[in-house]
């Protein structure tokens, strides 16, 4: 559907749709309200929590960047899977979303699989 030239767009969201749909997510231990429909990056910023991760050297703390699922600043735990880009996520009732402290225990994985020796 297109519009004519200079006609006024209806925004995506509006401040009275994203207040009334609401789902309850845990993060960090805490469960907070946050709007239904958003990726995990949205709803978090919209709460201030940051940083989402920290980087697996130096610790240096991360947060959301390209919010497209470029640049994988905003990796979050989500209910114990780690490694999950919160941008590309959409938030859903009682998701348990963590911050994800340096890598992702990828190396357990290898362990198990006999490949770590």
């Amino acid at each position: 559907m297109h519009t004519k030239p200079g006609a006024p767009r209806r925004p995506l969201f509006t401040t009275d749709s994203l207040a009334s749909a609401t789902v309850t997510v845990q993060f960090e231990g805490e469960r907070i309200s946050v709007p239904a429909g958003v990726s995990i990056a949205a709803a978090l910023l919209l709460k201030e929590a940051q940083p989402f991760r920290t980087t697996p050297v130096s610790q240096s703390p991360r947060a959301p960047y390209c919010m497209m699922g470029v640049c994988f600043e905003c990796l979050v735990e989500v209910d114990g899977k780690p490694s999950r880009q919160a941008c590309l996520t959409t938030v859903r009732e009682g998701m348990v979303i963590r911050r994800q402290q340096g890598a992702s225990a990828l190396g357990c994985a290898a362990e198990a699989a006999g490949h770590g020796r």
